[in-house]
Order: C-alpha cells, then structure tokens, then sequence
C-alpha cells in the first residue's frame, strides 16, 4: 500500500498501516540518514544536553520527512519528534492526554553516528494515552527491524519481508546476567550508589543506543535493560518489544511503564523471575520514586 494517502485510523495499526509506516521510515533513512553517515565532521554536530547529547542535519531532516509523510497518513495524531521537543519542551506533555500520538527519533545512537559507527537505528513508538501499543526499531545499516503491536508477538523482518520471531532469553541468575545500564547518563549519586552492585552481574555496560539495546533484548542476546533517563522516544517502543517478546518491562518500583513518567528508573527483562531478582538486587534506588 502506498504511504502518500491518509489511512483511517484503528487501534492497533492494521497490517497496511504497519507496512506504510515501516516504508515511510525505511524511506527517510535512504534519503536522509544514510547519505550523511561518515559525511557529517564532529564540528558540524550540535551539542543539546551535553556534551555526549548531539544532533545532526540528518537527525532534523529525517524527523522532519518521517512527521511529515505521518501527518498525512494519521491526520487525526498528535506527531511528536525528539528535535522537536527539543525546540519546545512543552510538547512531550501532550503525549499522555492524546487518544493516538506517534513518537519519534530520527537518529537514536547520534553519537555513534557522528563518530562512525555503524550503530544507530530509527525508533518509532504509537502511544495511546501515553502507553504504547506499537513500537518499531529499524535498523538503517542491515535495513531490517523489529515490530510489534499490544496483539501480536514481537518479530524480526529483513529486507526480503521474511521474518522470525523475536524471543527474550531465558534469564538466569545474577551473575550471569547481562545487560545495558545507563549509568553515565545518571546523577552523580545515583552512580555512586549504582557502580559497586555491578560486580554481581555478569556485565552491564551500555550501547549508546537504545534502539539496539532494546533489539538485542528482544532477540534474547542480552537479559536486561536499566535506565533512568525516561525519554519516551527511547524507551516507549522498546518497552512494548520487550514485553511482546516474552520480556518484563516496568518501573523498578513496581508501577506500569507510560510516557507521562519523567523520573524513576525503568527496568526491562528477559522474565518475570529476572525482574525481580534485579529489582531486589537495586531496590534501594526505587526509594521516594513513587
């Protein structure tokens, strides 16, 4: 089906609707991301929060292009981008009143993109009063991604359209976990409280981007993801993935994961007994997030 024409709207996305989104994405990431990859110098990128948060033209051009091609298709949707939020805070707020918001980041990983490396992916998430009900990673590089709704599994699709599903792992206990935390992204006391239970875990280190972070989870390669960074861009999408991928995804104290959420740390796993053995292991850091 073509992406040019306005498709009514149904909770979840229809299959067409899924496939014209998958093809407005994979279509701005061929004209707008791909050609400025190892393009765009160190010096053309524009640091936002710090000095490890950039932005590029191709994170502003594929933003602009992919809300623009959805604003057609879902003319009844509030369309939320990153950069865009970024310009005006406020509009992050009107995600948890909208019957139907799509979010997006054009370039999640930019700092691997502005250094050359070939890790960085497109994260789009359908959100219903600020809980999610599709998420989607796409992959620009192999040009494959994954994609669930709140009624389907989550599954891997290559280029070709075949596609296999995609199965967290079997968990296991802590000290053969491993996993991505964001602990640099984190206050200083948080870290400081954070660092010296890492030595029980198999490994926890972070990507730079949780567009693959959530992939591998999803493809059972790693068994966990914590973050207390809650920006629905990066994680609204990846939450659904994980759950529909046989996963846990909720707030370290307990409470269900929405986009209205702006502090608390976010803890997906591979199963329902490696949640809770890594909520008791960081239950500490839950304290006064309620």
């Amino acid at each position: 089906m073509t992406d040019s024409l306005p498709i009514a709207l149904s909770a979840p996305l229809s299959p067409a609707q899924q496939c014209a989104l998958v093809n407005l994405v994979r279509r701005a990431a061929r004209t707008e991301v791909l050609p400025r990859f190892r393009t765009v110098s160190r010096a053309e990128a524009v640091t936002k929060s710090g000095p490890r948060d950039l932005v590029t033209e191709a994170d502003h051009a594929a933003e602009a292009m992919i809300a623009r091609g959805l604003q057609r298709l879902f003319p009844h949707a509030i369309i939320i981008g990153e950069e865009a939020v970024t310009a005006k805070p406020g509009l992050r707020d009107e995600i948890a009143g909208a019957e139907l918001a799509i979010i997006i980041d054009p370039v999640d990983g930019t700092w691997n993109f502005v250094h050359g490396l070939p890790l960085f992916g497109v994260i789009v998430a359908v959100t219903r009063f600020g809980r999610p009900v599709l998420g989607l990673l796409y992959d620009p590089i192999s040009d494959d991604w994954i994609i669930a709704d709140e009624t389907t599994p989550a599954r891997l699709i290559a280029a070709n359209g075949t596609a296999r599903a995609a199965t967290t792992s079997a968990g296991g206990a802590l000290a053969d976990l491993h996993g991505y935390i964001h602990t640099a992204l984190m206050a200083q006391d948080r870290q400081e409280a954070i660092y010296p239970r890492l030595a029980a875990l198999g490994q926890a280190t972070a990507l730079r981007c949780s567009c693959h972070e959530y992939r591998l989870l999803a493809q059972g390669a790693v068994d966990f993801i914590l973050s207390d960074r809650l920006n629905p861009w990066d994680h609204a999408a990846g939450v659904l993935i994980c759950q529909r991928a046989g996963g846990v995804a909720r707030m370290l104290d307990g409470r269900d994961y929405t986009c209205a959420l702006t502090e608390g740390l976010l803890l997906c796993a591979a199963t329902e007994a490696t949640w809770a053995a890594l909520r008791d292991h960081f239950a500490d850091l839950a304290e006064g997030q309620s």
